[in-house]
């Protein structure tokens, strides 16, 4: 019997202890049920027209209209601005995010030109007298020339006047004379060769060979075989293909980054993948009216002649690089009127835009003086349907406004909103 009574009360102290420990340690469910209560937990009440008309309890909106509960599950999506997808549908959407980088930002120039003798190698021929172009060696332009090589005949009526006189002074004593007229000639184009000639043959020549003075390309022919031509005809002009000159148009917004003796490179769309590099020669003192482009010209070396002038290049002028700052992909911008844009990726499906302070552009990215913050993830492909999706004039609105004097309090903003609808309660 006295076991019997030891045995029930030592299973009495088990119950009591049992209980006691499950009072004490926190159940699972309890856990989950609390956290389900803090989502469910008012944090105010907002007007539904106005979303900055706020309030601790229950009321009526300055428009009469009941105030409707935020829970804390839904505050971050409270925030204006805030658009909230489904991943599915980004996914379907396409939509691809980029982070910010802070680092200096080369001042990358991307134009077009096109190639263009080097006018420092061009050689103009023009004759000293009159007459007819007889001979022409040469026919068309772009025809290769070699130095030395005979250009064309001419017979000039004066020339051959000049060389009678001349041979007449010769065979007379008079030093004085034939000191002159060696002179005439000289000046009249006859090289000291031609005069030597003169001197041995002691006859006159009909027709003068015109010599070329450089190795070259015809790059303008302005006669004919028979021209009659003068002092003042451009007969041809004769350029080297070893050197060309390009000449780039760059923006005006660019003008300051360029800079004699940067470095440069272009591509041609006969070669692609190829590419050429070269040097920035001189920039021109005046803007294109018209185009509102500076004029640059770049000196590249052509050894290979396979540069032909007048072809369109793609040119890249790359050289100074700004301190570093924060800079997106140009992609990524949103432009406006008056407000440039950005969508930042906040996770979870949620983006929202924002207005940014734009710098210069470079390349393919683009400058962000304000805004955001290194490390921000923004939308660089789908920016424009979320964008169009978020309420960007209320969040600026809300950003940039400034509570003052001539604003009423939350106090009396109640009142009038009570009073007033009190007064459509009270009117027939």
């Amino acid at each position: 019997m006295k076991s019997v009574s030891k045995t029930i009360v030592l299973i009495a102290l088990s119950l009591v202890v049992g209980v006691g420990i499950g009072y004490l340690w926190p159940h699972g469910e309890g856990t989950m049920n609390q956290a389900a209560t803090d989502e469910n937990k008012i944090l105010y009440y907002k007007a539904p027209m106005d979303p900055n008309y706020r309030r601790d309890s229950p009321g009526k909106s300055p428009m009469g209209m009941d105030l409707v509960p935020v829970y804390a599950s839904d505050a971050d999506m409270d925030d204006a601005g805030v658009v909230s997808i489904n991943p599915r549908i980004i996914n379907n959407l396409g939509v691809r995010t980029a982070a910010a980088k802070f680092s200096p930002l080369s001042r990358r120039i991307e134009t077009v030109g096109y190639i263009s003798y080097d006018e420092d190698t061009l050689h103009q021929i023009n004759t000293r007298v009159s007459g007819w172009i007889e001979e022409l060696a040469t026919k068309a332009t772009g025809d290769p020339i070699k130095r030395g090589q005979v250009l064309f005949e001419l017979y000039s009526p004066m020339l051959v006047n000049a060389q009678e006189e001349y041979l007449a002074a010769l065979k007379s004593s008079n030093t004085a004379l034939h000191k002159a007229s060696g002179e005439r000639l000289i000046a009249l184009g006859f090289t000291n060769k031609e005069i030597t000639r003169l001197n041995s043959q002691r006859s006159v020549e009909q027709r003068i060979k015109v010599y070329a003075q450089s190795d070259g390309v015809v790059a303008h022919l302005g006669v004919r075989q028979g021209s009659y031509i003068t002092p003042a005809t451009e007969v041809m002009s004769i350029a080297k293909l070893d050197r060309v000159w390009i000449l780039a148009e760059v923006f005006e917004r660019q003008a300051a980054w360029v800079q004699p003796g940067q470095m440069a490179s272009v591509e041609l769309d006969y070669i692609p993948g190829k590419r050429w590099h070269g040097t920035v020669d001189y920039i021109y003192p005046e803007l294109d009216p018209v185009t509102r482009t500076l004029k640059v010209r770049l000196r590249f070396d052509n050894s290979d002649q396979t540069l032909k002038p007048n072809m369109f290049t793609r040119v890249v002028i790359s050289d100074n690089k700004t301190s570093p700052s924060i800079h997106v992909p140009l992609q990524a911008l949103i432009r406006g009127g008056s407000v440039d844009r950005l969508v930042l990726a906040l996770g979870d499906g949620r983006f929202r835009s924002v207005a940014v302070q734009v710098g210069i552009e470079s390349g393919d990215r683009v400058e962000i003086l304000a805004g955001i913050s290194a490390g921000d993830k923004v939308v660089t492909s789908g920016q424009f349907l979320i964008d169009s999706e978020s309420n960007v004039d209320s969040a600026l609105a809300r950003m940039e406004q400034t509570p003052t004097a001539a604003e009423p309090d939350a106090a009396t903003q109640d009142s009038d909103a009570d009073h007033h609808h009190h007064v459509m309660e009270s009117s027939p």
